[in-house]
């Protein structure tokens, strides 16, 4: 009996591989993966986020804040790097202190990030117009100021708001987003799956929210990963000149105290504090930087 014609192609028939093809998130994955200085970065964060949810649950740096009767204490099994000024032990607060850190990094990276997706492609869909020209008159303001001056300057006025470090980071972190995003939608508002959205009718919000914005989902990853690094900095920064974090423990803080342990001679408190936040700092640029590498759509056509 003769086969059947859809189960006997005819030999001009082409063939279609079925395995090895590779979407481009799979692609980016891979490159990721076999960076091994972007894998040891990640790593990094990752001991770090364990440590973060352990304080976030309780498991561990409990006693961060119980003062002591040893002040100064030298590095001992109890107190593996010791006592502060007033007997507290300094590696439970360095630990405890990586909950502040990303608590601070990941509100903030997320906050700057979708309000510069939604501000950049606004401006770049509406290139030309008064909302382009809002925004890019919003943004050239907050450039114009010195960043840490202008951070200062908002956490400053909201003093006394739990939010104020946030929102003031989150007010000046958005604008290197916006840049770039407005940038992408520039590039893509053009392009041809977008006028086949326009010639059926959909309206420009869905066409930005559904067809644009999620095309510029790279950038977006690589900046949170950057904002990441930086809110941690600022908060340091900010949490050292008394305008941070004030009910909790953070890197910033211990640092501010250990001024009075320096001129003591005892330097475990700086050590600790400037240590941890140091390590965590690389791990995110090496991981950052792998990952620009990663979903950098050049890097394909170069091999």
């Amino acid at each position: 009996m003769a086969s059947p014609p859809e189960l006997n192609p005819g030999a001009d028939a082409p063939l279609v591989p079925t395995r090895g093809l590779r979407t481009p998130m799979q692609d980016a994955t891979a490159a990721l993966l076999a960076d091994r200085w972007a894998v040891a970065g990640l790593l990094i964060v990752l001991v770090y986020l364990v440590l973060a949810v352990g304080v976030w649950t309780g498991l561990w740096a409990t006693g961060w804040s119980e003062i002591g009767a040893t002040r100064w204490g030298e590095p001992s099994r109890e107190a593996w790097f010791g006592t502060n000024l007033i007997g507290q032990d300094i590696f439970q607060r360095a630990v405890a202190s990586s909950r502040t850190a990303f608590e601070v990094g990941v509100i903030v990276a997320l906050a700057s990030t979708v309000l510069g997706a939604v501000l950049g492609g606004l401006a770049g869909y509406f290139a030309g117009t008064w909302v382009d020209a809002l925004v890019l008159w919003l943004k050239g303001t907050l450039d114009a100021i010195p960043f840490y001056l202008l951070v200062a300057a908002i956490a400053f006025a909201l003093k006394g708001n739990p939010w104020a470090m946030h929102i003031a980071m989150t007010a000046t972190f958005w604008t290197t987003t916006g840049r770039l995003v407005r940038g992408e939608v520039l590039r893509l508002k053009n392009r041809e799956f977008v006028e086949a959205a326009r010639s059926i009718g959909l309206p420009d919000r869905i066409i930005l929210s559904r067809h644009i914005l999620p095309n510029t989902l790279p950038v977006l990853l690589v900046q949170a990963t950057l904002t990441f690094v930086a809110a941690i900095k600022s908060e340091v920064i900010l949490s050292f000149l008394g305008l941070g974090i004030r009910d909790g423990v953070s890197w910033g803080l211990m640092i501010a105290e250990s001024t009075q342990d320096v001129l003591a001679g005892h330097y475990m408190n700086f050590i600790a504090a400037s240590g941890f936040l140091f390590v965590l700092v690389m791990g995110f640029n090496l991981f950052a930087d792998g990952l620009q590498d990663a979903l950098d759509p050049r890097r394909g056509a170069s091999r």
